[in-house]
C-alpha cells in the first residue's frame, strides 16, 4: 500500500500539533504505524490523500450511523449554512432536536445542549454534585469519560481506595473525590457505598463499555448500580455518548430497561457535527442556570449547524422503517462471519457486538472488565490491523477501541470485510 503523502502529511503535521494530531488515538501510536491522511468520504468508504479506498469501521468513531456525507443531512446542512452558522442566540431548531431527543429518551425530561462528550459528563457531575451536596464519585476503570480532570484517575492500590491522576496535570485534590472501581464488580461498589455512601454524589457509568474495547455489562452490574444509588440518594449517570442510538434506538435505557437520573448524549445526536447533550430528571436539571444556581454555559451550545445534522440524522432514525432493526442484523452477520473464520482459522478470539457497535479481542479469555481487555494479545492485533488495512479494511487502530456499522454499508462490503479477515487470520 502506497502511503507517501500522507508519510509527509504526517512529518509535517507534527512540526505543528502534539504528535502531528488533534486526538491521540488518530497518531497510531498503539499500532506503531503511520495514519492515512484521509481526504474525503462517502457513504461505507473513506478515501486519503494517497488514492487509497477503505471501507471504514471507525465511522469518526460512532456519529456516522447513516454512513458519510448522507445526502439528505447535507442537504440540509447546505441550507442552513447559507442563514449563518452561529448566533449565539436562541433559536426552534434547538428545540426541534429537544423534542426528538426526547421521543427515544422520555427519561430526558430536560435537557441542555453542548459541544462534546467531555463537556456533557463534566457538566453532568458538576449538577449531581450540586444537587445532592457531596463530592465524591464512582467511574469504573477502562470507561472514558472524557477529559475533565475528575475523570482522568485510574484505580489506587486496592479496588476500593480513591483514586490517583492518570495524567500530569490533574491534581490529587481533584483525584481524590473519584473513587474507580472495576467494571462489572458490583460487589464493590456495594463496599463503597457501605462505607461512605452518604459522601458520593453520583455514579457514572458507560452502560457498554466503548473504550476498552466493546464490554458488555453483567446481567446484575446495572440493575444493581439503580439499586444502590437510589438507597443512598446518589445520581445515578448514564454516558451514553457512545452507546446512544445503537446498542439500540433508545440506547442503553431502552436495551436493559434502566432509568438512570441523568444521561449524557454525543456523536449520534450530532450527524457528524460537534454536538452533545445531558440532561435527566426536571427535579435535578431545573438547577442548572439560569433557572437555578449550578452554573454552565457555552458560546457554540446548540450551534444551528449542528441542530440541523442532529435533526436530520435523528428523524431518519425514527421515521425510516425498521432501521435499526436492519442495522443490528447487518452488524450480526459480520459478526458471526467473523467468529466463524477466526475458528476455522485457529485463532482464538472474542468477538463482542452491542446493537451496531462491534469489538474483537486477542484473547481465549472472556472479557468483563479492562484487565482482561489488557491482558488480550496487542502484537497478534498490531499485525491483523495491518493486514486488514493493506486489504482496504479501515478499523480503529486499537484493540481498545469499539467498531461501528452504518446503514450505507452494502452486502459487498461485509463479503469484502470478511475475505480481508480470512486471509488477514492467516498472516497470523
Amino acid at each position: 500500500m502506497n502511503l507517501k503523502k500522507s508519510v509527509a502529511a504526517f512529518a509535517e503535521a507534527k512540526k505543528f500539533m502534539p504528535g502531528g494530531v488533534n486526538s491521540p488515538v488518530r497518531s497510531f501510536g498503539s499500532v506503531e504505524g503511520n495514519p492515512p491522511f484521509i481526504s474525503h468520504a462517502k457513504g461505507s468508504h473513506i478515501f486519503d490523500i494517497d488514492g487509497n479506498d477503505y471501507v471504514d469501521y471507525v465511522g469518526s468513531w460512532g456519529p456516522m450511523i447513516l454512513g458519510h456525507a448522507d445526502s439528505k443531512v447535507v442537504d440540509a446542512l447546505k441550507k442552513a449554512v447559507e442563514r449563518g452558522t452561529s448566533y449565539g442566540a436562541p433559536t426552534e431548531l434547538e428545540t426541534n432536536l429537544a423534542k426528538l431527543v426526547q421521543r427515544i429518551y422520555p427519561s430526558m425530561e430536560v435537557m441542555r445542549m453542548v459541544n462534546s462528550g467531555t463537556e456533557s459528563t463534566m457538566s453532568a457531575l458538576r449538577v449531581a454534585r450540586g444537587f445532592t451536596g457531596r463530592e465524591k464519585i464512582i467511574k469504573f476503570v477502562g470507561c472514558y469519560h472524557g477529559h475533565a480532570d475528575s475523570l482522568l484517575v485510574s484505580a489506587g492500590s486496592g479496588a476500593a481506595t480513591f483514586g490517583v491522576p492518570s495524567s500530569p496535570g490533574v491534581t490529587s485534590g481533584t483525584a481524590k473525590d473519584t473513587i474507580a472501581l472495576p467494571y462489572n464488580d458490583l460487589e464493590a461498589v456495594e463496599k463503597v457505598f457501605q462505607n461512605c455512601g452518604n459522601e458520593i454524589a453520583a455514579v457514572i457509568v458507560e452502560p457498554v463499555a466503548g473504550n476498552m474495547g466493546l464490554v458488555l455489562p453483567k446481567e446484575n452490574f446495572l440493575p444493581g448500580l439503580r439499586a444502590v444509588t437510589e438507597k443512598y440518594k446518589s445520581v445515578l449517570i448514564f454516558d451514553e455518548v457512545m452507546c446512544g442510538f445503537r446498542v439500540a434506538l433508545g440506547g442503553a435505557c431502552e436495551k436493559y430497561k434502566i432509568k438512570p437520573d441523568l444521561i449524557c448524549l454525543g456523536k449520534v445526536i450530532g450527524g457528524g457535527l460537534p454536538c452533545a447533550a445531558y440532561g435527566g430528571r426536571a427535579e435535578i436539571m431545573r438547577n442548572v442556570s439560569p433557572d437555578g444556581k449550578i452554573y454552565q454555559a457555552g458560546t457554540l451550545s446548540g450551534n444551528p449547524l449542528a441542530m440541523t445534522a442532529g435533526i436530520e440524522t435523528l428523524k431518519i432514525l425514527l421515521e425510516e422503517e425498521n432501521f435499526t432493526e436492519r442495522l443490528v442484523e447487518k452488524t450480526s452477520r459480520l459478526v458471526e462471519g467473523l467468529k466463524n473464520i477466526a475458528e476455522k482459522s485457529g485463532v482464538k478470539v472474542r468477538v463482542h457486538q452491542a446493537g451496531s457497535m462491534f469489538g474483537m479481542f486477542f484473547s481465549e479469555k472472556e472479557i468483563t472488565n479492562y484487565e482482561d481487555a489488557a491482558a488480550a494479545n496487542q502484537n497478534q492485533f498490531k499485525k491483523w490491523f495491518f493486514a486488514m488495512l493493506e486489504r482496504g479494511i479501515y478499523l480503529a487502530p486499537s484493540q481498545f477501541e469499539t467498531l461501528f456499522m452504518s446503514a450505507a454499508h452494502t452486502e459487498e462490503d461485509i463479503e469484502k470485510t470478511l475475505k480481508a479477515a480470512e486471509e488477514s487470520f492467516k498472516v497470523l
